[in-house]
């Protein structure tokens, strides 16, 4: 039933289609059942939020407005608006065509014990995966692997005006900059003592500096590459690299660091607060207790608690400087 040409897909329709297709079927590489995209649906200590806000960005993200996970002059969370229930939805549509058990893995276990390992075609993750792929003795699809910015969308959320948008420039694409954190951080506790500062400042500019940080990006140390000279594609290569591998890990990543409309995360107090208490109201979605609608309701009911305990007023501006508001 499908009209067109089949190829990689490129907007989240198209990996819903995809994913229901392979149902059933077995993979022509590794020989085990053939799988789609790989949901996590298991909680991570708030890192498994991610996972769902990679599938929402592309509907809830609009080009138009920097925010997408809260209201950007209240705080009023967007998590039960359509876009997000939609990728909730998509999430349980997709359930029935996921591997057995599905409810119990975690991130972990789609990237390292499935991905890698063969089982599933599709999922979305940090670069760690990328690196992993070809370094790692458990990989087996460093040879078949390619990458990209996160599917987008044949159409878009438009919360100021509560409509679904179609855009003259076609599908939308909003890549998650998701926990932009993981880095060396020279900390406070060290200002009233000048020869530690001075060697805490060392200390990080020595791991920070060219050569170290290409290595800690290229091996499996949970750093990305993020310095202009890690995007030189030669220096991979003449570290055993292949070309085509390398151009298309690293193109994924500098092209969603750099696009127009990444959806930026908030940097506001109590952000693993908000998606941990989203985390246990997503088990119970998946696992069937509620509908998507009255899960992202329920979620959104705990974030405006949690944002009156920390403070609204204190929120609202922390969350637009960090949207640059």
């Amino acid at each position: 039933g499908h009209k067109g040409t089949w190829g990689v897909p490129k907007t989240w329709q198209q990996v819903q289609e995809v994913s229901k297709f392979l149902k059933g079927k077995k993979d022509p590489t590794f020989g085990g059942d053939a799988v789609g995209y790989l949901d996590p649906c298991k909680g991570w200590g708030g890192f498994g939020f991610y996972f769902l806000a990679s599938r929402a960005t592309a509907y809830a993200k609009h080009p138009n407005d920097p925010a997408w996970l809260f209201d950007a002059d209240t705080m009023k969370p967007r998590v039960n608006n359509p876009a997000w229930v939609r990728a909730i939805q998509d999430v349980i549509d997709v359930l029935p065509s996921q591997p057995a058990n599905q409810l119990n893995a975690d991130p972990g276990t789609t990237a390292f014990q499935q991905f890698l390992a063969g089982t599933g075609s599709m999922l979305s993750w940090w670069g760690d995966v990328g690196s992993m792929a070809k370094t790692s003795d458990g990989s087996v699809v460093g040879d078949v692997v390619g990458f990209d910015i996160l599917p987008g969308s044949d159409d878009v959320y438009n919360s100021k005006k509560g409509r679904w948008d179609t855009l003259p420039g076609g599908p939308n694409y909003a890549p998650n900059m998701a926990y932009i954190g993981w880095g060396v951080y020279v900390m406070a506790r060290v200002d009233s003592n000048s020869k530690k500062r001075k060697a805490a400042w060392s200390a990080a500019a020595h791991l920070g500096g060219k050569d170290i940080s290409l290595w800690a990006s290229a091996y499996p140390s949970g750093f990305q590459p993020y310095r202009n000279s890690h995007f030189n594609i030669d220096e991979w290569v003449n570290a055993g690299y292949d070309k085509a591998f390398i151009t298309s890990y690293l193109e994924s990543e500098s092209n969603s660091y750099n696009h127009p409309n990444a959806a930026i995360e908030p940097r506001i107090p109590g952000i693993f607060q908000y998606y941990s208490v989203a985390e246990d109201e997503l088990s119970k979605i998946y696992a069937g207790k509620y509908d998507a609608q009255t899960g992202a309701n329920n979620i959104a009911a705990a974030w405006e608690k949690l944002t009156d305990q920390i403070g609204r007023k204190k929120q609202v501006a922390l969350y637009r400087a960090s949207l640059g508001l």
